[in-house]
């Protein structure tokens, strides 16, 4: 069987609107309750959220790629480009720079249009060096083919499996100038015909089949599926991460990437998968976001209180990335105040349920965190 970009009314790709029209439907309402929680949030915690979320983006579309970067330069990268607090974190080597420049272009710049130098500029940030490992590739350019087609393959030397093979180099320039074209048309990003969840899944699909660079093109596709999901979002805050529900399901995702390039122009299959993916990438969001989640309704409580700076402070601290309890001495070296203040303070929050005291008595009296859903009004 030819592969899909070889049959005759490529890129004409078809879909059944029926079969697709529930799931759809699904994934649009998991979107809107999703917008709708992140929205009651502050701006702060908002900011946080989409950090969270955009951390795990793009350590994750790396990962599928069998590419580490450390989270906390990633977090670090994306903080600091956004003026977040950095506080901690270590600095960003030049590498997790650059997949974070392409990351927060495609999605904090959703709304411009997406063009070929755009794209070169994102390949460059992918590969600073020129370098993808070891070897030297053509940077910020179409791929040439000098070294022979273009091909997906798995298995050693001499036994290889050839998954997938990319249209011909000399097809390029044509190939990415429909791709964009369409991608670029408002009737497709505003969507009365086409919903912009699909235009996300066809737009992954098309780019990753059209190839169009050395290396890179799983990263960049799935760059330009977050793109047009923050259109169909109306937001460049992130708040789920596609990425991170692909790479649990990477052996899927791949299956059915090589099954869609084999068959007809019909991707209902592929489209379905798509949009099945996000709604458990949806789902998931609340397990990544449950730190912020539970400092949002913990806060919410703590607002109904008169709340001092001192006690905003240590509660604050104990939220993000405190180890082991609160214990008076500690609270006096957070808040910078006597002994007897901090217990007046440590008071208070006992009695508004928003500290928990463990067992123990004297020296080794300590409290924790109430779990907000417990807090007693």
């Amino acid at each position: 069987m030819p592969y899909i970009h070889e049959l005759t009314d490529w890129p004409a790709l078809t879909w059944d609107s029926e079969i697709l029209a529930a799931p759809l439907a699904a994934v649009r309402h998991q979107q809107g309750r999703l917008l709708g929680k992140m929205d009651s949030l502050g701006f702060d915690l908002r900011n946080e959220a989409s950090l969270v979320v955009l951390t795990a983006d793009v350590v994750k579309s790396s990962a599928i790629e069998g590419a580490t970067l450390d989270p906390e330069e990633v977090r670090s990268s994306i903080a600091r480009k956004l003026g977040l607090d950095v506080a901690g974190l270590p600095r960003p080597s030049r590498d997790v720079d650059g997949v974070v420049e392409m990351m927060l272009n495609a999605t904090q710049k959703f709304d411009e249009e997406l063009t070929g130098e755009r794209l070169w500029g994102w390949h460059a940030a992918l590969f600073p060096t020129g370098h993808s490992g070891i070897n030297r590739i053509a940077v910020g350019q179409w791929r040439h083919d000098e070294e022979g087609p273009m091909q997906v393959v798995s298995g050693p030397i001499g036994k290889e499996k050839v998954h997938f093979q990319a249209p011909s180099a000399e097809r390029l320039s044509e190939e990415v100038k429909r791709f964009l074209d369409w991608f670029n048309t408002p009737q497709v990003g505003e969507s009365l015909t086409t919903d912009p969840v699909l235009v996300a899944g066809l737009a992954h699909f098309w780019f990753v089949t059209i190839h169009p660079f050395e290396d890179g093109n799983g990263r960049i596709a799935r760059a330009i599926a977050d793109m047009a999901l923050a259109r169909a979002d109306g937001t460049e805050q992130r708040f789920y991460s596609m990425s991170s529900q692909i790479e649990l399901e990477r052996k899927d995702y791949y299956r059915q990437l090589e099954h869609a390039q084999r068959g007809e122009l019909d991707v209902t299959g592929w489209l379905a998968w798509f949009v099945d993916c996000l709604g458990r990438a949806i789902e998931s969001s609340d397990e990544r976001l449950s730190g912020v989640l539970k400092k949002a309704r913990l806060w919410q409580h703590l607002n109904t209180q008169t709340v001092n700076e001192r006690q905003r402070l240590v509660i604050n601290r104990m939220l993000n990335g405190f180890e082991g309890f609160l214990t008076t001495s500690k609270y006096t070296k957070f808040a910078k105040c006597s002994a007897d203040t901090a217990l007046r303070d440590i008071q208070e929050l006992l009695s508004w349920g928003v500290l928990l005291k463990n067992p123990g008595r004297g020296r080794s009296t300590s409290y924790r965190l109430a779990e907000p859903e417990n807090i007693v009004e």
